[in-house]
């Protein structure tokens, strides 16, 4: 007798359901039992509005929390930088894989890079938080950009700069990964210029607190670098008491002396959309030994960051 498959809730987009497939593979080397994936279809799916408006990105995760919440899916795989930063009652994040690229990149037409794109050019991202840093590197460059907010997904968004209708748009290289599109890149921006989103590139896979056995079996694909420098990232983002579609841009890395992982460094900015204006900031620790201590290493740098202004800069603040 087989074991029942355990049933995987995804968005129905093709990245949402490469990625869960992904994770799908890996928990059944883990249990050796069947995944099967149960679409789900969210708001933030259905409606065309911007994202801003219908409460950030957060809007594809509260249907897949509900489904896991209500029984009828044992787990659900989440992009991390969609989730928002305060964990639900009665569901626990059992893992975080190894995260796949943290950066953005550029999909432009004639294969041009950032600084290659003609005066004038216009970029399409729906990310505040890309349009801040983007805006910042032009002015202090000398480049004549216009940042245009877009939304879709990867074909959408792509198929903006295929017919014409913008110069280049800019996405995530872990997404473009993981749908086997990375070919595309025409340039990929270094964090130096454009931090990414809290979380980008980890996948966060989410089931019920009270189920002791799935935690077990799930915890073995946690992967506790990505788990530590995620919990600080998102730790910076809470205390920014910023939303996910904020201009809020961090990333933790570890940084090495030889084979030996010796630091963690944490970077954040926030800035006004048109670059006039960001703070970016950075403080480097002992790699967290524990949730606390990453969670701490967050707040940290968000208290320097709140002193020099930042509050100023982020718009609404998330309630």
């Amino acid at each position: 007798m087989t074991e029942k498959a355990l049933r995987l809730g995804t968005r129905r987009s093709k990245l949402a359901m490469a990625q869960s497939g992904q994770v799908a593979d890996a928990v059944s080397q883990v249990t050796g039992r069947p995944v099967e994936l149960v679409e789900i279809t969210t708001y933030g799916d259905v409606s065309r509005e911007q994202l801003a408006q219908i409460g950030g990105t957060g809007v594809f995760v509260a249907a897949l929390r509900e489904a896991v919440l209500r029984g009828e899916v044992d787990f659900a795989v989440h992009s991390l930088k969609d989730l928002p930063t305060a964990q639900p009652v009665g569901l626990v994040l059992a893992a975080v894989p190894e995260r796949e690229d943290p950066r953005d990149v550029l999909v432009a037409r004639d294969a041009r890079k950032f600084t290659d794109l003609p005066r004038g050019a216009r970029i399409g991202t729906g990310a505040p938080r890309r349009m801040a840093q983007l805006n910042a590197y032009a002015r202090a460059h000398g480049l004549d950009i216009e940042t245009v907010p877009i939304r879709g997904n990867v074909d959408t968004r792509i198929g903006y700069v295929r017919k014409g209708d913008l110069d280049a748009v800019v996405l995530a290289a872990a997404g473009l990964n993981r749908i086997g599109r990375s070919d595309e890149v025409t340039d990929f921006l270094s964090v130096d210029t454009v931090l990414p989103a809290p979380g980008q590139g980890a996948l966060a896979i989410e089931c019920t607190a009270s189920d002791a056995e799935l935690i077990a079996a799930l915890g073995e694909l946690d992967d506790p670098f990505t788990r530590a420098a995620v919990t600080a990232e998102r730790s910076l983002l809470a205390a920014l008491e910023a939303g996910c579609s904020a201009p809020v841009g961090a990333l933790a890395d570890l940084l090495a002396d030889g084979q030996t992982v010796k630091e963690m460094r944490l970077r954040g900015v926030v800035g006004t959309t048109d670059g006039s204006t960001l703070v970016q900031l950075s403080t480097t620790g002992p790699v967290p030994a524990t949730h606390e201590a990453a969670l701490a290493l967050g707040r940290e740098l968000a208290t320097e960051m709140l002193a020099q202004g930042a509050a100023g800069l982020m718009g609404e603040r998330a309630h």
